[in-house]
């Protein structure tokens, strides 16, 4: 399994940089027959976009996906999902001042010294965009599993020292009034 394959059964294999033509994937090992509505896979796409808060990216993206192929009619056909999503705010001249200079936590050396070039521009393939591709893949999955009747929530636990430390029930739709997805008004 290479660094842009994730899955075994379920698997998602991922293409594109930050400052690239778009950011892609292909989906294999997704079951034929399940319905799925392109709009709930672009409002979980609208939830990680860019330029909507002060926690993320100021890069203006509208981040709609094009599904290319394993869907028709509605109905994932068994079949090779393949999808692409845009880039159409990338300023890439706005990172040559970096093209000597490593970035602190960012993966700009890491990438480097494993394959013996780097993508200033924003990060390449280490770019945090390449998370869209896995929010095309998890809200596909969602899908599934919601008409397999399986419910499921994830949030944020912790971010740096601020953790999220209550094991107790809490009202799922504080994760979604959180800016970074905590139930924990606290955290948020």
């Amino acid at each position: 399994m290479s660094g842009s394959t994730f899955g075994t059964i379920f698997k998602l294999s991922t293409f594109g940089e930050s400052h690239g033509k778009a950011m892609g994937g292909v989906i294999e090992g997704f079951p034929a027959g399940i319905s799925l509505d392109v709009q709930l896979v672009q409002q979980e796409l609208d939830k990680r976009r860019p330029g909507q808060s002060e926690v993320v990216s100021a890069r203006n993206e509208k981040d709609e996906v094009e599904f290319l192929s394993g869907i028709f009619e509605g109905k994932s056909t068994g079949t090779p999902i393949g999808f692409t999503i845009y880039n159409n705010d990338q300023k890439s001249k706005d990172y040559s001042h970096l093209k000597d200079t490593y970035r602190p936590s960012h993966a700009d050396f890491t990438y480097e010294k494993k394959y013996g070039l780097r993508d200033y521009r924003g990060g390449g393939r280490s770019s945090a965009r390449e998370t869209v591709c896995r929010v095309v893949a998890g809200a596909l999955a969602k899908q599934a599993l919601s008409q397999m009747n399986v419910r499921f929530s994830t949030y944020v636990i912790q971010i740096g020292n601020v953790k999220f430390e209550s094991e107790s029930f809490f009202d799922s739709a504080l994760i979604e009034d959180s800016s970074v997805r905590c139930p924990d008004k606290k955290c948020s």
